[in-house]
């Protein structure tokens, strides 16, 4: 596993983990409340909400 790490591949490896947890969150639903939450800070911001 060091090996891994030290490699030029470690790049490659940690896209496509991040890849795999955002395809994982998109499926869980999680896309949806990020976006509810993202629209309640911005509207809280410019002081509509």
């Amino acid at each position: 596993m060091r090996r891994l790490f030290s490699s030029p591949w470690r790049g490659i490896f940690f896209a496509a983990v991040g890849l795999i947890m955002m395809g994982l969150g998109i499926y869980r639903g999680e896309m949806e409340v990020v976006l509810e939450k993202a629209i309640h800070i911005c509207m809280e911001c410019i002081g509509i909400g």
